[in-house]
């Protein structure tokens, strides 16, 4: 916290005028520190009284026994009526990591009518399926989730515990960390353990894509990290594994909810989801416009797949966000990606370069995306799309 030695302090003025938060003002000649303070340091520099300090609040680290806390967790995410992907590719990164330290991979089912899906779980990769089912569940509700895994954390002390960065994932999890004192990382590409300590190592994107920061919480437990769909394998599905299905009874209050959902609706504009889909053609900044969006989708219609764009298409109006591939879109990972006028840059790259087949085609031979592409053809796309197009209904026939 920001500290003001009123003994030192003339009351100059100078952190006020320096502050670019309006955290500081000076009240009978003295510094006085708001509650919009960032501790970014600029006022302490900037005093020549000395007057103004940046002391570590204290925070009780050091005082959690880490030894209490043991096992890595996925949060399995029900929705619409079957379990979303990414807790398949959680469980996968999961089992590697519960196999590193020695200790069981869980998995957390809240939902109505669920229980039929703990066999699957198991086959992924868990060992013991935590059930909690219960009618008061069967609609997704912040407050009411986050409580129940809140609950079975204090109870059961997992060191890890991994969600997807989904919609659901973002809202519930940073509430139940904040709730714990817990540390998070959120949107993680990757994940490991440091074999010493376990120390969970979490790896995401920073500065705009720029650069990959691996961040650790090794004073807290547990160490919470939600990670970006499609970035992780799942494993091939073992029906022979055995497990164990912890039934838990939640106590009724937790289920209690401020919020009343009235109607769950499902879009009728976007039904597809690039996530899930093998096959994607993608247009940039390149397709100049809707008229090239339908060059896009008719070579999409051909392979059997879907369209995916680059942000700057769908800043532009060409398309919706759905369909956006990158660092603040979806992450892909479909058995082709067609690059169709995307220059490349990293924040997009991030987004789709474990497709296992990249063509690019772009007018500029030294655009970025033709280091990641698998092929590339240099030309212009509104002359080799429909080239492409007409090629694949020739093999078709």
């Amino acid at each position: 916290m920001l500290k003001v030695d009123s003994e030192k302090c003339i009351g100059c003025g100078v952190c006020e005028d320096q502050c670019a938060f309006g955290a500081i003002t000076v009240e009978d000649g003295c510094a006085v520190v708001g509650d919009t303070c960032t501790l970014c340091g600029s006022c302490v520099d900037a005093c020549e009284a000395g007057a103004l300090r940046i002391e570590e609040a204290e925070s009780g680290r050091g005082t959690v026994d880490l030894s209490q806390w043991q096992g890595i967790w996925v949060f399995a995410e029900f929705r619409h009526g079957e379990v979303a992907p990414v807790t398949h590719e959680l469980l996968g990164v999961g089992r590697r990591l519960a196999d590193q330290r020695g200790v069981p991979l869980g998995a957390v089912l809240p939902g109505s009518g669920v229980r039929g899906e703990c066999d699957a779980l198991i086959a992924a990769g868990a060992d013991t399926v935590y059930l909690v089912d219960d009618p008061a569940l069967a609609r997704y509700r912040e407050d009411v989730y986050g409580r129940v895994l809140e609950d079975l954390i204090r109870c059961y002390r997992p060191e890890v515990v991994l969600a997807g960065a989904t919609a659901i994932g973002r809202s519930v999890i940073p509430q139940v960390a904040t709730r714990l004192g817990a540390g998070l990382t959120a949107d993680c590409t990757g994940l490991d353990i440091r074999p010493e300590d376990g120390t969970l190592l979490q790896t995401r994107p920073a500065f705009g894509g720029n650069i990959m920061a691996t961040i650790e919480c090794p004073d807290t437990r547990p160490q919470m990290a939600t990670v970006r769909p499609k970035v992780m394998a799942p494993l091939e599905p073992d029906p022979a594994r055995t497990g164990q299905v912890v039934e838990v009874e939640i106590a009724a209050g937790l289920l209690e909810s401020q919020v009343e959902v009235l109607e769950t609706v499902v879009s009728e504009t976007e039904q597809v989801n690039i996530q899930e889909v093998e096959m994607l053609v993608a247009g940039g900044r390149g397709v100049e416009g809707e008229k090239g969006f339908a060059l896009i989708r008719e070579l999409a219609e051909e392979l059997g797949g879907a369209v995916a764009a680059s942000r700057a298409a769908v800043d532009s109006g060409w398309i919706s966000y759905p369909h956006q591939v990158g660092q603040t879109g979806k992450t892909v990972c479909p058995k082709l990606y067609i690059a169709c006028g995307i220059s490349g840059a990293v924040q997009h790259a991030v987004g789709m370069q474990s497709a296992e087949v990249v063509v690019a085609i772009n007018r500029d031979a030294n655009a970025p995306i033709f280091d990641i592409a698998t092929y590339g053809l240099v030309g212009d796309l509104f002359e080799v799309v429909p080239l492409l197009a007409k090629k694949i209904q020739e093999r078709k026939k």
